[in-house]
């Protein structure tokens, strides 16, 4: 009769398309490490919880849907509220019903922390100590620093993924480990070679001589609502005055082509739709137009310059400027390197003429190009070593035989 396997519950809540692929790779890892034969007494790893289509096929158990969750902004999450008060409670009662051995949460403060709270104290009726793992962290250092107190209080462990994260941390009594960005697991060395690169243009029927402007308008629905047609008609002003450009629309794995399709309008400016590995679109184009968030470090990583941009709901925007006090950038490439190397428009800045002006520079002025490039180019040196997915396994595993 064959062995029983012995069942470990863990709960993920990954509602972004980042924290996705972190969630993702770590599934990957621990199947892998099931599928050797590796894990003592037949343990199977059984995890449920917020995450993407990708994570449901590596045997994920959705409770809450990324795609449906990913919305940012006091006014966007109020329209959402009603489903994200639903997931919320259903998470809490799971937590209860099952006792998972960990739970990991990803980003998302504005639900995660909450949702520390809600699951410590309901361990605390019922007798059990939840262990709360935090992987990517809030940027407490740049806004609403009255977080810290949340997380001394209901995060056991937060593993940060930016080298400056951690004294931050320490300094503040937070158990903390930096376990290096894990988008440097997703690099190879194909992706800087010209000849692969060539051969993916020209799958997009692009030749070495074009030049491709690559639109990044991001991964949530609100985010597509306020940046998409800011950034066609940017493309359409730099069409009318080169019509020799070409423009590509760069998608995020949890965007539909059929939900940007229907926010286009018919035009006639030359956009190639690309969903595919964001490193490689973003290595076939030559300068991006990109909204802020983890995509300009995608961008910056593959040393490709860009100008940022981020628009939002106007009381969101207000408040925003009211209580970001601890950044001179909102970028995070810009965060990352210390220095304003890429240019950021915010708000009412980040209008087509403006951001057209932006884009010209760096398409015509190859000195202004190649400082850029130049200062691009030190971002990974400054991201750490890899194996951030492995870093964070062995981490986790401390909490999977308890």
């Amino acid at each position: 009769m064959a062995q029983s396997k012995n069942e470990v519950n863990v709960m993920i809540v990954a509602a972004e398309a980042s924290s996705c692929l972190y969630a993702q790779r770590l599934l990957e890892y621990w199947q892998r490490v099931e599928q050797q034969h590796r894990w003592p007494d037949g343990m199977h790893i059984r995890a449920f919880g917020v995450g993407s289509r990708e994570m449901e096929r590596l045997g994920f158990e959705v409770i809450g849907r990324s795609e449906e969750m990913a919305v940012v902004g006091f006014v966007e999450v109020f329209k959402h509220f009603g489903k994200i008060r639903e997931v919320f409670h259903r998470l809490a009662d799971e937590a209860v019903k099952r006792k998972p051995n960990v739970i990991l949460l990803l980003d998302y403060p504005g639900f995660n922390l909450r949702l520390a709270k809600k699951i410590k104290n309901l361990g605390k009726k019922i007798g059990t100590d939840f262990k709360i793992v935090y992987y990517i962290s809030p940027q407490v250092w740049a806004w609403r620093t009255s977080r810290i107190q949340h997380i001394q209080k209901y995060v056991d462990q937060m593993l940060v993924i930016l080298p400056f994260e951690k004294p931050f941390y320490e300094t503040r009594g937070v158990n903390v480990e930096f376990v290096g960005h894990p988008l440097l697991d997703e690099i190879s060395p194909e992706l800087f070679d010209a000849g692969e690169r060539e051969k993916w243009r020209n799958r997009y029927g692009l030749t070495k001589a074009d030049q491709v402007v690559g639109l990044m308008p991001g991964s949530r629905p609100s985010e597509l609502g306020h940046h998409l047609a800011v950034q066609l008609r940017t493309a359409e002003l730099l069409h009318r005055e080169n019509p020799k450009l070409k423009f590509a629309l760069l998608l995020a794995p949890t965007v539909s082509f059929e939900q940007v399709k229907a926010m286009i309008p018919n035009q006639d400016l030359p956009l190639i739709f690309m969903k595919d590995d964001p490193l490689r679109m973003t290595r076939i184009v030559d300068v991006v137009l990109c909204a802020s968030g983890t995509a300009t470090l995608v961008v910056g990583l593959m040393e490709r310059p860009m100008v940022i941009m981020y628009k939002m709901n106007a009381v969101t925007a207000w408040m925003a400027k009211r209580f970001v006090k601890g950044t001179a950038f909102f970028g995070l490439i810009n965060l990352i390197l210390g220095k304003d190397a890429v240019t950021e428009l915010f708000q009412e800045q980040a209008n087509p003429e403006r951001l057209k002006s932006e884009l010209s520079r760096l398409l015509y002025d190859d000195s202004h190009y190649r400082q850029v490039e130049s200062e691009l180019c030190r971002t990974r040196e400054l991201l750490g070593e890899k194996g951030a997915t492995d870093k964070v396994a062995g981490i986790l595993q401390r909490y999977l035989h308890n």
